[in-house]
């Protein structure tokens, strides 16, 4: 039988991720205040896995590695590839930010404003930006859309492939619309991404928020720590109970437990303390301390295909037996190594575009990612030889899937119930999507290039043939939210105080509670939700946190 011992402290944090990570830093820089963070994972600094996740090209290493992922998956549906669907999650300090492609990208105005039109007050374009500002250190320079002396490192790629530029020409001669910062004023168009790295080396939540502040005495990290459920007094969050090997804690929390465990964990966290559908919580014989019927409802993710296509050696990395494709492999380790520079600076999807393809949509419909490489989920096979891949995929989809138990036992891994392609809008966006990128590989700059569309190839080509192609072939960016969403509808899970409905003491702060997917990739966004939670919880307004933003990383 475990041993079992009780600690209090004044907040406790489940989940050292994006939002997690800066949640520690902030609420801890209040001296007189005491504070948990509890992460399932080791640290990022320790054995070989170090090396892999501070090293940008490490992705590869990482996207399919359980010592540092969950390793989700959305269950296999017939009607698509027939097999699950891969859906990787950090479980490691920083979270997902540690094993991402380190893409820093906001999403639009659109997408923020509609979240404030939904009833979410403090949630405009025009209210969050101060928070993304504010963490961030953008080596560009300062301007209206970026801050400096942040601790999160945003900045370009230091050895961007040859690919990228003649994207960049292949895009113009497609009539696409260049955009140095999809950061900035607008989002839609094609252009370089910004990344999360300093110095050559990928810049986490954890290296960002939470290291400088480890040796505050007011913090305590645990690692390895599995959080089994919330812990209640009628209506109240009093604490979290975890376990540690043999060990089962139950830590006290003064003030409020705030879930920061991401789209997959935190509301199964939520369904194991007895908080979600009844009907759920009865199948599995948990006690219905609170009905609350959007739990695990609301999944949201960006599918995704990719296309792969044959190229100069120069082009695209891969393995293959001839001289121009091996030596910048075997160069790569050395000029890392000696300069971080090289290929193992790249976070193997350099650049990209966000297009509208109806001239009356509010906001681009369909991203494009372009890979230096050959690529592939990691259960599918990867063809040999030297080549680029280019995904595109829907940023807004109307599909919607579910989070729901395996069992109550915390240990065993939630059924992801994906729902992919269940509304016909984003199967035609899809179908359209390749289109467009077929058009833009055909341009004279690309062409010139290129050797061949390896996958879906060239005998896949009426829309029939494209959208069974699409089926087989789905896959996502890795972009899961909504599951605890914010709102005020019977559906909605937290308030725009980010507050469970019903129960005093507990929030979710992480990209569970966005209603929408924004258009792009979803880390910095959560480490935005991360920092305006914190300023909810420690009672600041944004013009007061800004004045004393150097307090937080204050050691």
């Amino acid at each position: 039988m475990p041993s079992t011992s009780q600690q209090s402290f004044d907040y406790i944090v489940v989940g050292a991720g994006s939002a997690g990570c800066v949640l520690a830093n902030r609420l801890s820089a209040e001296p007189n205040v005491s504070v948990a963070l509890i992460e399932a994972g080791p640290s990022d600094q320790q054995g070989l896995g170090a090396a892999y996740i501070r090293t940008p090209a490490g992705i590869i290493r990482l996207i399919a590695n359980p010592a540092f992922n969950w390793m989700h998956q959305f269950s296999a549906e017939e009607d698509l590839t027939g097999q699950p669907i891969h859906c990787p999650r950090g479980k490691v300090w920083g979270g997902s930010s540690a094993i991402n492609g380190m893409i820093y990208m906001r999403g639009g105005r659109r997408d923020y404003d509609r979240w404030a039109e939904l009833g979410n007050r403090g949630w405009s374009y025009d209210e969050v930006l101060p928070y993304f500002k504010r963490s961030e250190h953008f080596e560009p320079g300062e301007s209206p859309w970026h801050g400096r002396g942040g601790p999160l490192n945003v900045t370009t790629l230091r050895s961007p492939s040859p690919v990228n530029a003649v994207f960049y020409q292949a895009a113009s001669e497609a009539g696409w619309t260049y955009n140095a910062d999809f950061n900035g004023p607008t989002q839609e168009g094609y252009g370089p991404f910004h990344v999360t790295q300093i110095n050559g080396e990928r810049c986490s939540a954890a290296r960002a928020f939470l290291h400088p502040v480890l040796q505050r005495d007011n913090l305590t990290v645990f690692s390895n720590a599995l959080t089994q459920r919330v812990l209640l007094q009628g209506k109240r969050a009093s604490g979290v109970e975890i376990r540690q090997g043999q060990k089962v804690l139950r830590l006290q929390a003064g003030r409020e437990v705030i879930l920061c465990a991401g789209a997959i964990n935190s509301p199964q966290l939520l369904l194991l303390s007895g908080i979600g559908p009844a009907e759920e919580l009865a199948r599995h014989g948990i006690a219905v301390n609170h009905a609350l019927p959007g739990v695990g409802k609301n999944l949201q993710d960006h599918q995704d295909v990719m296309l792969m296509y044959r190229s100069e050696a120069r082009l695209g990395f891969g393995i293959a037996p001839v001289p121009s494709a091996l030596l910048p492999l075997l160069r790569a380790p050395f000029q890392y190594l000696f300069g971080r520079r090289g290929p193992m600076t790249s976070n193997t999807v350099e650049s990209g575009a966000f297009l509208r393809l109806d001239a009356d949509a509010e906001a681009p419909q369909i991203g494009v990612i372009v890979a230096p490489a050959l690529k592939n989920q990691p259960q599918r096979p990867v063809p040999f030889g030297n080549g680029i891949t280019l995904h595109v995929g829907v940023m807004h989809p109307k599909s919607r899937g579910e989070v729901r138990l395996q069992s109550a036992n915390p240990a065993d891994k939630p059924l992801l119930d994906s729902g992919f392609l269940s509304h016909p809008d984003d199967l035609d966006l899809l179908v359209r999507g390749v289109e467009a990128i077929r058009s833009l590989v055909a341009t004279p700059s690309f062409a010139r290039h290129l050797k061949g569309e390896l996958i879906p190839g060239e005998q896949i080509r009426d829309r029939a043939q494209i959208e069974a192609w699409i089926r087989s072939s789905l896959a996502t960016v890795y972009h899961p939210v909504g599951t605890c969403k914010m709102g005020h509808d019977e559906m909605a899970v937290v308030d725009d105080q980010l507050r469970v409905q019903g129960i005093d003491g507990l929030r979710v702060a992480d990209a569970s509670i966005m209603p929408t997917l924004i258009t792009g990739n979803t880390n910095a966004p959560a480490i935005m939700i991360g920092e305006k939670a914190a300023d909810l919880l420690l009672g600041i307004n944004m013009p007061q946190s800004v004045e004393v933003k150097a307090k937080a990383f204050a050691l």
